[in-house]
């Protein structure tokens, strides 16, 4: 099972600390120096901007690691084409080509791989490490910071979604402009909804334990939560249990919107109410150290 990496196999605390500080802090350009050699700051960058760095630096920090995006990218790509060329496994695809079948639910699994997996893992190190406690004492301030992992988790997404999406339709997927804008809200709501699990695991487990939960989630999801294969095709009481899950919301959320033009109600219920329970509990529970 691929692992994401540690900060010490992917730069050190202190080292991710400084480098994120660097934005967060948000100085303004230096407006002089006085007599003693002293520079003077302007104050603080506005917060847009403090955001803006801190979201930049969230989303390179997953990009431009090589094992993070192995699994961000890599493996959905992998995914998809394996099961798209392959006849070893058989799927029932209702009638549908097999790349029209799995795109949806490969786009599902690469949003978990990102806004969970990826953030409960950084996350996790980064409180270990003391780097968030750092950056909630900067300008960008806690709700800053949080915001710029949002973000940075959508910027990510939205490169995994390039990616894959030009694969598939590179493999025949054809999907309906119609669809489109369903598909944003299914992103967006699984977004939030993993992103939510991800600072509930990273604000309560210690570091090795997320790294170790978070890919046995991912693999337990990816098999049995209703996220490549719809949940109507597991078996016995799987079926039932996976409409439940934010896993199986989320495939068949953008299942619905790019094979029906319109996400299940159901599926948005869902995935709003785990958003709900789980930011709660991460906004009770979350230790910043």
């Amino acid at each position: 099972m691929t692992t994401l990496p540690t900060p010490g196999r992917a730069g050190s605390g202190s080292e991710r600390g400084a480098e994120a500080v660097q934005g967060a802090a948000g100085t303004a350009p230096d407006s002089g120096s006085t007599g003693a050699g002293r520079t003077v700051h302007a104050g603080a960058a506005p917060v847009w901007r403090r955001v803006l760095a801190q979201t930049t630096f969230e989303a390179r920090a997953i990009l431009r690691n090589g094992e993070q995006l192995l699994v961000t990218v890599i493996v959905p790509v992998v995914v998809l084409v394996g099961l798209t060329r392959t006849t070893a496994v058989r799927l029932d695809t209702d009638g549908l080509s097999r790349i029209d079948f799995l795109a949806p639910g490969v786009l599902a699994l690469a949003v978990m791989t990102t806004s969970f997996v990826s953030q409960a893992i950084a996350s996790a190190f980064d409180r270990r490490n003391g780097v968030l406690r750092l950056l909630s004492t900067t300008p960008l301030g806690r709700g800053g910071l949080l915001a710029g992992k949002v973000l940075g988790v959508l910027g990510v997404e939205l490169v995994q979604i390039v990616v894959i999406g030009v694969c598939a339709v590179l493999l025949g997927w054809r999907p309906d402009p119609v669809g489109i804008l369903p598909a944003v809200l299914a992103v967006l709501l699984g977004t939030a909804a993993f992103t939510s699990l991800a600072l509930l695991a990273a604000g309560t487990l210690r570091a090795e334990a997320v790294l170790a939960v978070a890919n046995l989630a991912l693999l337990v999801l990816a098999v049995a939560g209703g996220v490549v294969v719809p949940a109507s095709q597991l078996p016995g009481p799987l079926a039932n249990v996976a409409l439940l899950l934010p896993s199986g919301a989320l495939g068949e959320a953008l299942r619905g919107a790019f094979l029906d033009g319109g996400v299940p109600a159901w599926s948005v219920v869902v995935l709003l109410g785990w958003t709900a329970a789980l930011g709660w509990g991460a906004g009770r529970l979350f230790r910043w150290h």
